[in-house]
C-alpha cells in the first residue's frame, strides 16, 4: 500500500509541477511577448494558442491532479501522513487552478474563438482585446500563483513522507 501511495503522490506532484511550469512560463515569456503585438496579431496568436493547447498531453496533465491529489490525500490520511497539507494542495488546485481555468479563462477563450478577426476594424480589434486581455491575465495570474502554491504543498508532503518512511 505504501508503494501505491508514494506512486500516486509522486504522479500528482509531477503533474502539478508540469502545469505550474507551463503557467509560469506563460506568465514570464509568452504573455510579455504577446503583449508587444498589435491588436490583430495578439488576438490571432491567442486564438491559435487556444487551439493548440487542447491536446491530449496538456489535458492529461491538467486533469491528473484533479484525481491524483484527492487520492493522495485519502492515502495520506489512511497512513497517518501529512494529509491536511495534501488536502490543502488538492483544494487549491481544484478550486483555484481547475476552477478558475474552467470558469474564467475557458469562457474568454471560447468568446475569442468565435470572434471573426478577418474583417474587423482596428477599433473593433482594440475593443476585442480590451474585453479579453485584462480579464484573461487576471484569471491566469490567479491560477498560476495557486498552481505554484499547490505544488509547494505537494513537495512539502513528499519531503515529510520520505523523511518519515525512509
Amino acid at each position: 500500500m505504501q508503494n501505491i501511495s508514494n506512486l500516486i503522490l509522486a504522479a500528482g506532484t509531477i503533474a502539478t509541477g508540469l502545469l505550474a511550469g507551463l503557467f509560469f512560463s506563460f506568465s514570464v515569456a509568452v504573455i510579455p511577448g504577446l503583449t508587444r503585438l498589435p491588436d490583430a496579431g495578439y488576438l490571432q496568436a491567442f486564438q491559435q494558442i487556444n487551439v493548440a493547447i487542447l491536446n491530449p498531453v496538456f489535458l492529461l496533465c491538467f486533469m491528473a491532479p484533479v484525481i491524483l491529489l484527492p487520492g493522495a490525500t485519502w492515502l495520506q490520511y489512511k497512513q497517518g501522513g501529512p494529509w491536511i497539507w495534501m488536502l490543502a494542495a488538492a483544494l487549491v488546485y481544484i478550486i483555484a487552478v481547475f476552477g478558475v481555468t474552467a470558469g474564467g479563462n475557458v469562457p474568454l477563450n471560447d468568446v475569442l474563438a468565435k470572434t471573426d478577426l478577418t474583417n474587423a476594424t482596428s477599433t473593433a480589434l482594440s475593443g476585442y482585446r480590451a474585453a479579453f486581455e485584462p480579464a484573461w491575465n487576471k484569471f491566469h495570474n490567479i491560477r498560476t500563483i495557486a498552481n505554484i502554491v499547490s505544488l509547494a504543498l505537494c513537495i512539502y508532503v513528499c519531503i515529510n513522507t520520505v523523511k518519515n518512511n525512509p
